[in-house]
């Protein structure tokens, strides 16, 4: 049942994230709206590679982002909107098969985030996926449309009509 109504919104929060992504210019990716934030591409491929967290946190207990003696994870260098679409298709694939896979009762289990081997927060798996991988997609997909309006670029539909596209 938690898996079922999950991919329903995740299929919808997904929607929204690859139209946003088809709008991103590729000759802006490394555009940024002020010297503290991200890029255009590092933003958009942050948003096309988080559906990925979603195998860390059903099939794993706790992850640290920023090992001691290790390599924090990296994101790919996308270069384009459709290499950006393209590996938000195969994170939220791979995302789906995986909470498909989880027992009803393990969406029930704990998962901690670390950082450097301290512990950020712990939740069940439940609620991870809707706070640290649903409404941190929505969030950045969100700065996403932003970083569009300040280029002058349509920003898509997500939730309903935009500026942009008042009739759809």
């Amino acid at each position: 049942m938690f898996a079922q109504q999950t991919l329903m919104q995740f299929d919808h929060v997904v929607t929204g994230c690859r139209a946003t992504l088809e709008a991103v210019p590729d000759d802006r990716l490394d555009w940024r709206p002020h010297e503290k934030s991200w890029t255009l591409g590092e933003l958009a491929t942050h948003v096309a590679m988080l559906p990925n967290w979603t195998v860390a946190t059903l099939t794993m207990s706790e992850f640290d982002v920023a090992p001691e003696g290790g390599e924090p994870p990296r994101n790919p260098e996308l270069k384009s909107s459709a290499e950006l679409v393209a590996a938000l298709d195969r994170s939220a694939a791979t995302a789906r098969e995986a909470i498909e896979a989880t027992p009803e009762e393990a969406f029930a289990d704990s998962w901690t985030l670390k950082v450097a081997g301290e512990d950020r927060f712990s939740m069940p798996k439940a609620a991870v996926l809707r706070s640290f991988i649903l409404d941190h997609l929505i969030h950045h997909r969100a700065q996403l449309g932003v970083y569009l309006r300040l280029l002058d670029v349509p920003v898509p539909q997500m939730f309903g009509p935009t500026a942009d596209h008042p009739d759809m």
